[in-house]
């Protein structure tokens, strides 16, 4: 017999009752019964009963071992009595009578109890992740990501598309987000780069005669951390080459949704998956990324205000400011703490407050707005937000993209607090036609996306157009109000590549200087091509209901971007900066 184990602990049956086996495990729980001592033993693959005797020999061996040891144990398999059979175990039918115990390596007092549901703290959790790995719930969503990836790797072999690896280290990039950095101990104040992601390999790979590519791959931002943003994550990298948006996006929608399809369980999944206009998503749903579960919908009102009774909405559309109105079904009947609580959370947003009409069952329309407005105006907000009686109205008012982005979440409160957003759905959109370029923060012109994408029109878009309004053939894949992916079809012209930079302020030197390789590689046959990536963790997080995506993830950092096991970062010695012609400069405290 193995040393260690005929059988792992989620094997044996009542099919085996009388065989002479071997297990190994941890200890997850230990029952003293008097008489007899209960051990219950546990593997990645299950749980299994063990039970001895006080009387036995072998009993002081495990007769104080605490939870976590690692036992061998021998024994016969025999069939539980009736009434001591377990449903909820695969192997709830029977038990292990030990005949030899050896303990394989001792376990001190437990930081994280592994065979209990009690929360304990992430940084707890972090510091002590290979304890914190054995607990029921992580180590199904670590196989549930396994199975996931598989499942993908499976979908893009059968359609021919080839895995490849592109390097790790590369030059830095302004991709969107910080680059993390990488000195170089050859190269005297050089430094390399960690990818952002394969953007530019990938598009190498279409021009150098591969048709399809795709990999798993690791993409490093730093950035700030949040429950749906990691420093390091995973993404299904795609690239296709002669294709148009359609045959990228048909290929992806495809294989996206057959993993929701088949990891979903009992939860529904709708199969329509629409195309929306970024335009009409931020009009229609206030945000680029829409939960399409909420079927709260934000509609303009602004006409209704303009020259109306109600002076302050009447003043602002004046200036050009738009007035968004949400209807809420039923809410008529709600209290005032209802109104009251909204308005609260609104001006802890930033806003004002939160404008509202109640339509009673009567028809009668009330609040301090209705009171302003005339018969007439009420009649057509009540028409144009699709409000009946026994509904409310609410409304913002701001200049045109702050009004749709708060009015956004304004939906989004609405759906969580009247429980209008069903937890066990999956719903899918595309959203289409970004503008190529934005105004930022600065006011000045910047991507509105991924600087690789074609603009719609090409070289003349730049030359006839207003850059605001240039579409970029820009896509992204949207479940549950979750970004999952988004990609484009790529410029491939080096003189439309030289005029979208120069619109931002980037001359050509400063595209060789940055995009060189792709750009010089352009002057010599590109395909037309394009591609996405998606990203795997936040799939996983979905799938597994997880609120977190560092709970799908077998070693990832806090909060705070800390390896609290590993220690990392930490400092390095004064001989390895040296080595690397690195000086670290003290912060000054102000």
């Amino acid at each position: 017999m193995h040393q260690y184990r005929s059988h792992t602990c989620g094997a044996l049956r009542d099919t085996d009752n009388g065989s002479q086996v071997k297990l190994s495990g941890w200890v997850h729980r230990k029952r003293d019964h008097g008489n007899l001592v209960f051990i219950d033993l546990r593997d990645h693959y299950g749980i299994t009963q063990c039970v001895i005797e006080n009387t036995d020999p072998n009993f002081k061996v495990i007769e104080h071992v605490r939870p976590e040891t690692v036992l061998c144990l021998d024994g016969e398999v025999v069939l539980r009595d009736a009434e001591a059979i377990n449903e909820n175990l695969p192997t709830g039918k029977i038990e292990i009578k030990i005949s030899k115990a050896e303990v394989l390596s001792e376990s001190d007092v437990l930081p994280i109890l592994v065979a209990s549901d009690e929360k304990f703290p992430e940084d707890l959790r972090i510091k002590h992740r290979y304890i914190d790995l054995r607990r029921e719930k992580l180590q199904s969503n670590i196989k549930m990501r396994d199975q996931i990836t598989r499942f993908i790797r499976q979908q893009m072999w059968g359609q021919e598309f080839n895995e490849i690896s592109t390097p790790m280290l590369t030059s830095s990039s302004p991709e969107g987000a910080r680059d993390f950095v990488v000195p170089s101990r050859h190269a005297h104040g050089g430094f390399y780069a960690l990818p952002q992601s394969p953007q530019q390999f990938k598009q190498l790979l279409m021009i150098g005669g591969f048709d399809k590519y795709f990999q798993i791959a690791p993409c490093f931002r730093d950035e700030d951390l949040r429950a749906d943003r990691l420093l390091v994550h995973y993404q299904l990298d795609v690239e296709m080459s002669f294709v148009e948006r359609d045959d990228v996006m048909n290929t992806m929608e495809k294989v996206l949704y057959s993993v929701y399809d088949k990891f979903k369980g009992d939860r529904k999944i709708d199969s329509n998956i629409p195309r929306i206009p970024y335009s009409e998503a931020m009009e229609t749903y206030g945000i680029d990324r829409p939960d399409l579960r909420n079927p709260l919908l934000i509609k303009d009102v602004s006409e209704s205000f303009k020259d109306s009774g109600f002076g302050l909405f009447a003043g602002l559309v004046a200036k050009g400011f738009h007035v968004k109105a949400i209807a809420t079904p039923g809410t008529a009947d709600r209290p005032r703490s209802f109104y009251d609580k909204l308005n609260d959370w609104a001006r802890s947003e930033g806003a004002g407050g939160l404008g509202y009409i109640i339509f009673g069952t009567d028809g009668e329309a009330k609040g301090p707005i209705a009171k302003n407005l005339d018969a007439d105006r009420i009649a057509a907000i009540k028409e144009i937000s699709g409000a009946n009686d026994g509904d409310s109205v609410f409304f913002v008012c701001d200049k045109l993209h702050d009004a749709q982005k708060f009015a956004g979440k304004v939906r989004i409160k609405l759906g969580q607090e009247l429980d209008l957003i069903d937890p066990n759905e999956f719903k899918f959109c595309w959203v289409i036609d970004f503008p190529f370029y934005e105004v930022n923060d600065e006011g000045k012109l910047d991507f509105g996306h991924n600087p690789f994408s074609a603009p719609r029109g090409g070289l003349a878009a730049f030359e006839e157009q207003d850059p605001l309004k240039i579409f970029s053939e820009q896509y992204d894949f949207i479940c549950n109000g979750f970004e999952l992916g988004g990609g484009s079809i790529r410029n491939s012209n080096p003189k439309v590549m030289l005029k979208a930079f120069e619109k931002v302020g980037y001359g050509e030197d400063v595209v060789k200087q940055k995009f060189g390789a792709l750009y010089e590689a352009f002057q010599y046959g590109a395909p037309p091509h394009g591609g996405m990536g998606c990203g795997l963790e936040r799939t996983v997080m979905l799938l597994t209901g997880e609120p977190n995506l560092r709970e799908v993830e077998a070693f990832p950092l806090n909060g705070r971007g800390q390896d609290l096991m590993m220690n990392a970062p930490a400092e390095l010695s004064e001989e390895q900066l040296r080595e690397l012609h690195i000086k670290v400069r003290p912060t000054h405290k102000s």
